[in-house]
């Protein structure tokens, strides 16, 4: 029997950080889905070659969510708050607020969340182009650096936006990464 990994499975303990950081900023800002820009925010809170990279280039995290909470407005990102899936589990007689009020009062406020935002089809891309990423640079592993390598080469992409915002070359950041693993 052959063991079928997948693109997760290549993943360093700082990538997999990234990706949850980026779960949480989306949970926390209240986004029925994980965008480009939360895995940036995600990628700028974790340790590693990509915030080392953003932080020499100006990018901060308190500017960047500031950013990012803004460019979501602007864009009249969809909220969790209608409870699409809420409405379907009570036509079959789940109550997920009572779920949640029960949860809280078990597990402390804000613990669970139902339902979790999903990858959007941008940000899938950018992990799948992250492994791509990580070849061309000679390893099957995937670190933040590749992350962000991938992320910077979608064009018209949210967290790019975010970072043009925010004065950053984009260039001249995707050749920093570089240099850093080089």
């Amino acid at each position: 029997m052959t063991e079928v990994t997948t693109v997760y499975d290549r993943f360093t303990e700082l990538a997999k950080r990234s990706l949850v950081a980026a779960r949480d900023v989306a949970d926390s800002l209240g986004t029925d889905f994980v965008g480009t820009e939360h895995l940036l925010l995600g990628l700028a809170q974790t340790a590693g070659t990509a915030s080392e990279a953003l932080r020499a280039h100006g990018v901060e995290l308190g500017r960047t969510r500031a950013a990012v909470e803004a460019a979501l407005r602007a864009a009249g990102a969809p909220s969790t708050a209608g409870g699409g899936a809420a409405e379907a589990l009570s036509t079959i007689g789940i109550d997920v607020a009572e779920i949640q009020q029960r949860a809280d009062s078990t597990f402390g406020p804000g613990v669970f969340r139902y339902p979790r935002p999903a990858f959007s089809l941008r940000l899938k891309e950018v992990i799948a182009r992250s492994l791509q990423q990580a070849r061309e640079l000679g390893g099957e592993h995937i670190d933040t650096e590749h992350l962000l390598l991938a992320l910077l080469s979608v064009d018209e992409d949210a967290a790019v936006r975010v970072l043009s915002q925010l004065g950053a070359d984009i260039r001249a950041l995707r050749q920093a990464v570089l240099d850093r693993v080089a």
